[in-house]
């Protein structure tokens, strides 16, 4: 979550507050440590990540925080770094996607434990908010892990071409419906001349239909941009899910984002956005077919453009980021400058 923890950062500095992240290097996209940035090594069964891990402790308790946020710590260590100021603790899903993301046993025991003593609990959507049992909470928007900084041009009609299919591409994202789907699309009067192209590493069931193309590999951002940018629509067609952030950067990109019922993908869509069902494949090659011609997918892009600005940009996670923080030292008596 490195990305995004950078871009909820930088959106508390835009307001006034004072921040720096303890992180790892994780994510594709983590790159180089910016200044503001503690980089450890969460393993701590490696003693070589003690030394930097005492060093970066003793300079996260130096800083002297008024508010410390949590979010996904797998390091036991990694507790110690609050010095005991108000905590907030952000939730991003209500239980795993698949197998691969279910944790031990004596992590789901110490760290749900440690989760729910927080003095705020952050959701980002209602839905997720809803289904874990904690109080008090707090509803921010979700942002894309995306700099607006680094989103290409709006690209128009002419230019628009192709559908995507990007992140990490396991089961639950339902890749079998969204290929039938699109067969039954390609066949039809009303097929563009586009392709399905299918962005990152995991799994793809068997031989991939004509007119697909699978750009394998880690999903990184500067690479797939544009590709992005100028797609009628991305699928975001999921089996199981909570909210997406590939759905509120396809919003933010001016594409329009085609989902599942599932989960808070419905509550994050832009108005008059599809909604098919999740076994729904006719439904689904319907919404292809009414996106593939670009004029309506510039259309659509549009208003997934207006809705991100309206719900997700910075300034409205800033503002809700900030009321959170507010909260949090508030209920110790503390301040709200760090």
């Amino acid at each position: 979550m490195r990305p995004l923890a950078r871009i909820h950062a930088d959106a508390l500095r835009s307001v006034g507050h004072e921040v720096r992240l303890v992180t790892s290097d994780q994510h594709p996209e983590s790159g180089p440590a910016r200044d503001d940035e503690w980089v450890l090594d969460p393993r701590p069964k490696q003693p070589s990540t003690y030394r930097p891990f005492l060093r970066v402790r003793r300079e996260a308790l130096a800083f002297g925080a008024d508010v410390v946020v949590t979010e996904l710590v797998r390091d036991p260590r990694w507790l110690t770094l609050g010095g005991g100021v108000p905590r907030i603790d952000v939730v991003h899903d209500d239980r795993p996607h698949d197998s691969g993301e279910q944790r031990p046993r004596w992590e789901r025991s110490l760290f749900d434990r440690w989760g729910a003593g927080a003095d705020l609990t952050l959701f980002f959507s209602e839905f997720v908010a809803g289904r874990v049992d904690r109080t008090p909470q707090a509803l921010v928007p979700l942002s894309s892990d995306v700099a607006d900084a680094a989103v290409p041009r709006f690209v128009e009609a002419e230019d628009r071409r192709d559908f995507v299919l990007s992140g990490r591409l396991n089961g639950y994202k339902n890749i079998p419906v969204a290929l039938e789907a699109w067969t039954l699309h390609r066949s039809g009067p009303r097929y563009r001349g586009d392709q399905l192209v299918l962005i990152g590493d995991g799994e793809a069931p068997g031989e991939l239909p004509d007119g697909v193309r699978w750009q394998r590999g880690p999903f990184r951002y500067a690479d797939q941009l544009d590709t992005l940018a100028r797609a009628k629509a991305s699928l975001v067609h999921y089996r199981r899910a909570t909210q997406s952030g590939v759905q509120v950067l396809a919003m933010q990109l001016g594409v329009m984002p085609v989902v599942s019922p599932e989960g808070a993908l419905p509550e994050l869509q832009p108005p008059g956005g599809p909604v098919v069902g999740v076994d729904d494949v006719r439904g689904l090659a319907d919404a292809l077919d009414v996106l593939a011609d670009p004029a309506e997918a510039v259309r659509a892009g549009c208003r997934a453009r207006e809705a991100y600005v309206e719900r997700h940009s910075r300034p409205r996670v800033a503002e809700a980021l900030s009321v959170a923080v507010g909260r949090a030292a508030g209920r110790r008596g503390g301040s709200t400058g760090r």
